[in-house]
């Protein structure tokens, strides 16, 4: 091996290497910490609109965290009839609160949400998910959370499939990062 080629093939093993310890350190931060989603549906507008590309902070939830009311949350969607695996909306109440629906606002214990993110009237579903009953008030059972659109007219939520096991919350949704006009912290 002449000194040239011996330069050559230790530049290449370090470059593997940096590509290596890049791609983990990648893992690790989509895995743990942050991970981004593209918004499939119109549920959360005019807050996030369809196709917003956002990022879901993971740290809490993998800290064994529930999210908080007023929370935006990534989540596996419960409602196996749906074409998205994964919903964006935002939590309202959390275990042990109650939910009710009065004159198209959302109460919580009683108190009426002020709700300014919120389009159009919070209304009960005519229709809910098969096999889910949802009567009002309802108290949200324990390891769970109420989430619902910010869109409340188009938007199948809580009150289409029942309170979201925390579980199968994924991350907070923390920051918009495309389109680039609408770029901020949600």
């Amino acid at each position: 091996m002449t000194p040239h080629t011996d330069t050559f093939f230790r530049s290449l093993v370090e470059w593997l290497v940096i590509v290596a310890i890049a791609c983990g350190l990648m893992l690790v931060v989509r895995t743990f910490i942050i991970e981004p989603y593209v918004v499939p549906t119109g549920s959360m507008e005019d807050t996030i609109e369809i196709g917003d590309q956002v990022f879901a902070q993971k740290v809490t939830t993998n800290l064994g965290m529930s999210p908080q009311a007023g929370d935006i949350i990534v989540f596996r969607n419960p409602d196996g009839s749906s074409d998205h695996d994964v919903l964006v909306k935002r939590v309202i109440a959390t275990a042990g609160q109650t939910v009710e629906m009065v004159g198209g606002r959302v109460l919580v214990d009683g108190q009426a949400l002020d709700e300014p993110y919120a389009i159009g009237q919070s209304q009960p579903l005519a229709s809910q998910a098969p096999g889910v009953i949802i009567r009002y008030p309802y108290t949200v059972p324990e390891g769970c959370i109420w989430v619902m659109g910010d869109n409340r007219e188009n938007s199948a939520d809580s009150r289409y499939f029942g309170a979201v096991e925390v579980d199968d919350v994924i991350g907070v949704v923390v920051l918009r990062y495309w389109p680039l006009h609408r770029f901020g912290t949600l």
